[in-house]
Order: structure tokens, then C-alpha cells, then sequence
């Protein structure tokens, strides 16, 4: 099984980008988009100047608790930079969804409160909520998650996605928003609470 098989076979359709957006990704946004991949594990991620974004994450289960996703993530935080991702929100009838969410937590990421993401799936043309996680070395402001969250989804998630898909992503500021406001889940401590 090759790299893309791998991850299309383990995440849902609604948050896989195609084969050729990941491989366009890395021929021509190559100074930005990365592929890390090893006989048991694939990482997709971005790294921008002042953050790194990861896209897609795969260990595979033959060698999960051997501590891999571990030290993918320790790679990424020696470069002393935020590191952001997506999750779905936990399914408590998914054991994988609230594995994932244990992992983050014991990896240190926090929960975004105050950013809203919704995006809705060319493969499906459904809506589909997402999570943001972060991991900050300098406790960077939740706003300032937001606004890089704003600019990886505009050079990585729509790059090119008309030619790729024959159709758009919605804009920025339809999937992204921030409020201070919003009374929050923080969806570790539910987690917590129905372990």
C-alpha cells in the first residue's frame, strides 16, 4: 500500500484531499508542503515561516504504543514553532476519535475555545466540523491560532482546488471565525469526564 492508500483508507472521505492536490502540494509548494513517511508511518504537514500545520498523521496499528506519533511530534517541536491541527469532534461510539484526542492532550496541544470551523466537503457536499488543536512554545494568543489557521487554509486546503476538484472551497471567512463570546466546550474535558 502506498502513502496516499494508507491515509485514505483511515480517515473519512469529507477530510481527505485528493491524490493529485497532495502531490501538486508537494511538486509546487515543495518550500512548504511535507511528506514524512516511514515503513509504519505517514506524515503530511505544512511548515510556514512562523508555524507548522499538520495535515494528516498515520501510525500504523501494528506499531501503535511503540511510540512513533511520539516522536513525529517531538520532531516537529524542536523547531520551536506553534504546530496547529484538525480533528473531528469526538465520536464516543469511535474508539479511535477519543484515542486521537488522549494522544494530543498527553502531546501537550490545546484546545481552541474561541475558533469556529466548518467546512463543507467537496467529496460529500457536506458540512463538517472540525476541532482545532495547538501546540505553542511561547503561549502564543488563541487570535493568533486563528489567523494562522486563516492563512494555511488559504495556501494549502484551497491551493488550487478548481483545477484540482472542478470547483471552490468556500472562502475563509465562511469556514474560519473567532469570538471571544462563544460559550465553550473544551472537548478534553469532556473527554475526561465519559473515559
Amino acid at each position: 500500500m502506498n502513502w496516499y492508500e494508507k491515509l485514505n483508507k483511515y480517515f473519512p472521505v469529507e477530510e481527505m484531499k485528493s491524490k493529485k492536490h497532495m502531490e501538486m502540494l508537494m511538486n509546487e509548494k515543495g518550500d512548504v508542503y511535507h511528506k514524512d513517511e516511514g515503513q509504519y508511518h505517514v506524515l503530511m504537514y505544512a511548515e510556514f515561516d512562523s508555524f507548522l500545520f499538520i495535515d494528516y498523521i498515520w501510525v500504523s496499528s501494528e506499531a501503535r504504543g511503540q511510540g512513533i506519533g511520539h516522536k513525529l511530534i517531538e520532531k516537529l517541536k524542536m523547531r520551536n514553532k506553534p504546530i496547529i491541527l484538525e480533528v473531528e469532534p469526538v465520536d464516543y461510539d469511535d474508539t479511535d476519535s477519543a484515542k486521537r484526542l488522549h494522544f494530543y492532550k498527553r502531546e501537550g496541544f490545546s484546545h481552541a475555545q474561541y475558533i469556529d470551523y466548518n467546512r463543507r466537503s467537496l467529496a460529500t457536499n457536506e458540512e463538517t466540523p472540525m476541532e482545532i488543536l495547538y501546540w505553542s512554545p511561547n503561549d502564543e494568543a488563541e487570535e493568533e491560532i486563528y489567523q494562522k489557521m486563516k492563512q494555511m487554509y488559504e495556501v494549502i486546503h484551497t491551493y488550487k482546488d478548481e483545477e484540482i476538484y472542478g470547483k471552490s472551497y468556500q472562502p475563509v471567512d465562511e469556514v474560519l471565525s473567532y469570538d471571544e463570546e462563544r460559550d465553550s466546550d473544551d472537548i478534553f474535558e469532556n473527554l475526561t469526564e465519559k473515559a
